[in-house]
């Protein structure tokens, strides 16, 4: 009988910067796929420890503090179709462009089984998705951050699906990306090319010169400067876990209100990081047509450039 997977285990050492965070807002944080209310039910029911006592989801960590998660394995819960709006910026028989919004979970993992977009996809397409990925992520050739916006490739049948994943592999699709990052950058454009691997540190990250590091390049150039702020444009050559905001971190710019790689603390009462993939471009899959797609900056990003505090 196959024996069920078992509970991971991760203990991590509060940093400086986390000093007065609430524990379960601490803990979405270093799992940023995970959300607070998740947390909240771990911590009542005795699946985290503060230097090994129980404490309560309102604990405020202290730096030093050594903090042991025992996250539960993910079930195979039914994936249900959701009637959830989608903001669709190109179809047809083969596939669809979404802009996910702030917040949305492309698939489902642990914690989220509902209102992910692959939910929202099973509604729209019905039967008609890509089955390459496995029943959790039906039609999902990539992917972008919960709490990053905009441009995302959903396929419909697996004929697509190879097509598209082979031109992301040979990174032939076209991939960028908006953000504001702290700071004023001074050069107007450039490139960063450093490799990313997990941080040894804390496997829920990913850093830049680390062991079994793989190659990594990002094109940017500066669209505005702002007091504090630049507004920026990436390219992306690769395509790593996190690579745009791993980069700007590594060269001291991180991007703004990110809960991994930049402060602890924002000024501006922002739902994660500042960044939004704009535009798609790739060869179609059946006709070989150049698809571009881009996906408008949303409201939030748009207020943020035009407050004049940035």
């Amino acid at each position: 009988m196959e024996q069920p997977e078992p509970a991971s285990l991760q203990t991590f050492e509060v940093h400086m910067e986390y000093e007065g965070c609430r524990l379960d807002k601490y803990l979405s944080v270093i799992y940023p796929e995970l959300s607070r209310a998740f947390f909240q039910k771990l911590i009542k029911t005795g699946q985290v420890h503060i230097s090994g006592a129980a404490p309560k989801s309102s604990y405020a960590v202290k730096t030093g503090d050594l903090v042991t998660v025992q996250v539960p394995p993910a079930v195979q819960a039914a994936i249900l179709p959701e009637p959830i709006p989608l903001d669709i910026l190109y179809e047809d028989e083969d596939l669809l462009v979404v802009n996910k919004p702030k917040g949305m979970v492309v698939h489902p993992s642990a914690g989220h089984y509902t209102g992910t977009l692959v939910n929202a996809v099973m509604y729209h397409c019905q039967d008609s998705l890509s089955g390459i990925n496995g029943e959790i992520r039906p039609g999902i050739v990539h992917r972008i951050d919960k709490d990053t916006t905009g441009s995302l490739i959903v396929c419909k049948n697996d004929d697509a699906h190879i097509k598209i994943a082979a031109q992301i592999k040979e990174h032939t699709v076209t991939r960028r990306y908006r953000g504001i990052v702290l700071g004023r950058m001074k050069q107007d454009h450039g490139r960063i090319c450093m490799d990313i691997g997990r941080d040894p540190k804390n496997r829920l990250k990913m850093a830049c010169g680390v062991p079994n590091g793989r190659y990594a390049a990002t094109n940017y150039k500066v669209l505005e400067r702002f007091n504090s702020h630049t507004y920026m444009e990436f390219e992306l050559e690769t395509g790593r876990t996190h690579q745009i905001r791993v980069h700007m971190a590594a060269v001291g710019h991180p991007v703004l209100a990110d809960p991994l790689y930049g402060p602890a603390h924002c000024k501006f009462r922002l739902q994660g990081q500042c960044l939004h993939a704009m535009t798609l471009g790739f060869c179609h899959p059946r006709t070989g047509q150049e698809i571009l797609v881009t996906a408008p900056l949303p409201e939030y990003f748009e207020k943020l450039l035009g407050t004049g505090a940035l």
